[in-house]
């Protein structure tokens, strides 16, 4: 499974890594202490597990359509996460580090949009609100 409510370790993905690979690209999206100017205290993730878990699947085949060269693995955390957890990990790998690279930006910009992740943030003052999960903006339920 590709996504799970137990702490990312990073390390299988970078040793699923071709080891004749000359540039590999690690990404790690960590719960950061604030958003939009608001302290915030922890995130929640939620998803709809059946569709989110396909929806990588077809993003690591389109990837390997438009990246032929390299090799995507991801991992994305659910449930409550306080701040400097790990929320999302992303390795890929290539024989050189431009395909790398791009390959890693193109997984974590997609993921965010196509993904149905819904990501909640917890505000030190005691509120809370759903985000747009593109980081586009914020948006209060």
């Amino acid at each position: 499974m590709r996504i799970s409510a137990a702490p990312i370790d990073p390390a299988p993905l970078l040793a699923a890594a071709r080891a004749s690979d000359g540039g590999v690209c690690v990404f790690l999206g960590v719960v950061r202490d604030h958003n939009v100017g608001r302290a915030t205290a922890a995130v929640e993730y939620e998803a709809y597990l059946p569709m989110a878990e396909l929806e990588i699947e077809r993003l690591l085949g389109d990837l390997a359509r438009v990246h032929p060269e390299a090799r995507v693995e991801i991992r994305h955390r659910m449930g409550r996460l306080e701040i400097g957890e790990t929320s999302v990990a992303i390795v890929a790998s290539a024989p050189h580090r431009a395909e790398a690279f791009a390959a890693c930006r193109e997984a974590i910009d997609r993921l965010k949009t196509t993904v149905p992740i819904w990501k909640k943030e917890f505000y030190r003052d005691g509120t809370s609100e759903w985000v747009d999960p593109t980081g586009a903006h914020a948006s209060p339920r």
